[in-house]
C-alpha cells in the first residue's frame, strides 16, 4: 500500500470510528476530515507493571515505540501537537501519570530561555487549549556522513533534522502556576496529514500520530540504568551532533540549562548520563522477544552507533530493517545515573529528564585490556575513570560535555533499576 493509499484509508477509518463512538457528527461526502489516523503497527506489548511512565498507553517491543497521549496547542495560529512526560510537582505527576522530576523546578534558574511560558485556562497543562510561545521547525533534512572505516566517529559531515525556533523549549510553565515545570515537547505541526516517513512536519522519532484518538507513537531508545536495561524517550538536545545522531530536535538554548556537572546537586536541573567515543562495536545477533538487553556482542557509544548504515536513514515503519537494528541495540545505549524506580528517596529525587552528557574515552591501556566492553552502571564508569582507564576527550578528567539531552525514562524489559550496584569512588 503506498503512502497516498494509506492516508486515504486512514481518513475513511477515522471518520467511521468518530461516528461509531459518538465523538463526531455523521459524516457526509461534503464534510471535511475530522483528523488523521496514521498509527504504527502493533506488535508485542510490554507489561503495564514494567512501564515507568504510567501515562504511556502501551509500549511496543517489536518496533521499539511507545504510544503516548497527544495534546493539541497553537503557536500564533499554527496548530502544534505535544506530549507530556515529566513534571516537577509530585501531586500532578500522580494525577496525570507522569514521571516526578523535582529537579525540573530549577530549569528557569539563571536561564529564562530554558523554559517557555504557555497560556491556558487550566492551571494543569493539557486540560485546556494551550498557546505556546515557540515551536520546532521539522522541515530541514537530516543527514549524516560517517567517517571512513574503521573510525566512523567523528562524522565527515552532518545536518540536523529539526531545530527549535525562537522561544521554543520543551520545558514549560503555565502562566498563573509558574512554580510547576512540565516536560512537554512538541512532536508535530500543522493539521495533517502528517509526514511520518521523512518527517518534514513531525519529530524525527515519531512513527505514528492519530489526531482523532489523540495518540502519538514515539520511537524509544534502549539504554541502561543501575545495571539494568531500560527504555527512554528522546526529544531534544542542546548539541547539534547529538541531535542528529539521536534523531531529535536541536535546541541550542538548552546549553545554558542549569548547570554543567549538575548531577548529584539538588540545585541543578540536570542528572548525569554517560556515553563513550571508542567502545567496542556490535549487536546482539539473537535477541529475545523483548529485544536487546546486555547480550554478547552488544556495545554502546558514538563509534558503535555510527558503524551501522542505519545511522544515515530516517526512522519510519517503512524501514523495518532500521527498526530491527535498533531493537538489537544499534542505538548509543547510554548509561543513566538514576531512575524513578530507585529504592532510595535521595536517588529518586535526583531523576530528571534533562540529562547532562558525560563523554568517555577509553585509554589505549584500557582498550588493550578489553575494558572498553559494554558498561551498564554509572558507578562502574566512575570507578574506571578514577583508576585512569577513562578520560574525557583530549585526556581531560571525565566530566560534563555541557550537552543537555531531554530523555524521559519510559520503562524496563526485565527488572526495575533499584539503585547503583556499587558505591561511587570515594564513598
Amino acid at each position: 500500500m503506498n503512502y497516498r493509499s494509506l492516508v486515504g484509508w486512514a481518513t475513511v477509518m477515522a471518520v467511521v470510528w468518530s461516528t461509531a463512538t459518538g465523538f463526531g457528527a455523521p459524516a457526509s461526502a461534503a464534510d471535511p476530515p475530522q483528523g488523521f489516523s496514521q498509527n504504527a503497527p502493533i506488535g508485542l506489548t510490554l507489561e503495564r507493571n514494567k512501564e515507568i511512565l504510567a501515562s504511556a498507553l502501551r509500549v511496543d517491543l517489536t518496533r521499539d515505540y511507545a504510544t503516548l497521549p497527544l495534546h493539541r496547542g497553537t503557536v500564533q495560529g499554527l496548530t502544534v501537537w505535544y506530549v507530556i512526560t515529566d513534571v516537577s510537582d509530585q501531586r500532578i505527576a500522580r494525577q496525570l501519570g507522569l514521571n516526578f522530576a523535582p529537579k525540573l523546578v530549577n530549569a528557569p534558574r539563571d536561564c529564562p530561555a530554558c523554559v517557555q511560558e504557555v497560556t491556558t485556562s487550566s492551571p494543569v497543562l493539557g486540560r485546556a487549549p494551550v498557546e505556546f510561545q515557540g515551536t520546532p521547525d521539522f522541515s530541514p533534512t537530516r543527514t549524516v556522513i560517517p567517517g571512513p572505516d574503521p573510525t566512523p566517529f567523528p562524522p565527515q559531515a552532518f545536518t540536523v533534522g529539526a531545530e527549535g525556533g525562537a522561544n521554543y523549549s520543551p520545558y514549560v510553565r503555565v502562566i498563573g502556576n509558574e512554580s510547576v515545570i512540565y516536560n512537554a515537547p512538541i512532536v508535530a505541526t500543522g493539521d495533517g496529514p502528517f509526514d511520518v516517513t521523512t518527517h518534514t512536519d513531525t519529530h524525527d522519532r515519531l512513527l505514528g500520530i492519530d489526531t482523532i484518538r489523540m495518540t502519538a507513537d514515539a520511537l524509544y531508545v534502549r539504554a541502561f540504568a543501575n545495571g539494568e536495561p531500560v527504555f527512554y524517550l528522546s526529544f531534544e538536545s542542546s548539541d547539534a551532533f547529538t541531535s542528529t545522531l539521536e534523531r531529535i530536535t536541536f535546541v541550542p538554548a538548552l546549553h545554558d540549562l542549569p548547570f554543567q556537572n549538575g548531577g548529584g546537586d539538588p540545585d541543578s536541573a540536570r542528572a548525569s548520563i554517560f556515553t563513550f567515543v571508542n567502545a567496542q562495536t556490535g549487536l546482539e545477533l539473537r535477541p529475545g522477544p523483548r529485544g536487546a538487553t546486555d547480550g554478547p556482542g552488544r556495545s554502546q557509544g558514538l563509534t558503535h552507533a555510527l558503524s551501522f548504515d542505519i545511522a544515515t536513514r530516517d526512522a519510519s515503519v517503512s524501514d523495518p530493517a532500521l527498526l530491527d537494528a535498533l531493537r538489537r541495540g544499534a542505538d548509543v545505549s547510554n548509561i543513566l545515573d538514576v531512575a524513578p524506580t530507585n529504592l532510595l528517596a535521595r536517588d529518586r529525587r535526583e531523576y530528571s529528564p534533562a540529562w547532562d552528557l558525560n563523554v568517555g574515552v577509553y585509554t589505549d591501556e584500557a582498550v588493550a585490556l578489553g575494558l572498553n566492553d559494554l558498561k551498564t552502571d554509572a558507578n562502574t564508569v566512575r570507578m574506571l575513570a578514577a583508576q585512569g582507564y577513562i578520560t574525557a576527550p583530549g585526556g581531560l578528567p571525565l566530566g560534563s560535555s555541557n550537552t543537555e539531552i531531554n530523555c524521559p525514562v519510559l520503562g524496563f524489559p526485565n527488572a526495575p533499576p533499584l539503585g547503583p550496584r556499587i558505591p561511587p569512588p570515594g564513598d
